[in-house]
């Protein structure tokens, strides 16, 4: 009786016996290549490119601003000079903290949108792993070496273009 209970044990929990169960994705690229993650993407790069047009534009006009007041140094009083010196250098520290404040915003609105892509993703996963009898799927940077026959992401991939087509970002 002592040895079938030591055999049933070691058959339930040697490393074997999860080999056929256990799968990995790639999330990365899920992100990248899915419907939604990509539309999310694309966004998030139309905002960060649309932001670095306006602050450019901003800074330039700064620059022109500047090299006005340089010019009209000896024109002006050294109180007059002054005041446009410092208003000057308000708008610049403005506009640096617009621009730091754009970034961190288009930053929280990627994060957003990997935790809902995360969200709508992990019923899809879980559903797969029930229809498929799967215990445990792994994230690919987790694995060191896998067969790429135990690689599911294609196949969700799949399954999230045809459930998910845009996820929101703000």
């Amino acid at each position: 009786m002592k040895k079938l209970f030591l055999t049933i044990l070691l058959l339930l929990f040697s490393p074997n016996s999860f080999a056929g169960e256990t799968y990995f994705l790639d999330f990365d690229k899920i992100l990248n290549s899915s419907k939604a993650g990509s539309a999310a993407q694309g966004n998030l790069k139309l905002q960060f490119k649309n932001q670095t047009k306006k602050f450019k534009d901003l800074e330039s006009s700064l620059r022109n601003e500047e090299n006005e007041i340089i010019s009209q140094n000896k024109l002006l009083s050294a109180d007059e000079y002054k005041k446009k010196v410092t208003s000057l250098r308000e708008k610049v520290a403005d506009l640096r903290k617009k621009k730091q404040d754009s970034l961190i915003k288009i930053a929280k609105s990627r994060n957003k949108a990997k935790a809902d892509l995360l969200k709508a993703l992990n019923p899809i996963i879980q559903k797969y792993m029930e229809d498929n009898k799967i215990r445990l799927v792994i994230d690919k940077k987790s694995v060191l070496l896998g067969d790429v026959n135990l690689d599911i992401t294609e196949q969700i991939i799949t399954v999230l273009n045809k459930e998910v087509s845009s996820i929101k970002v703000n």
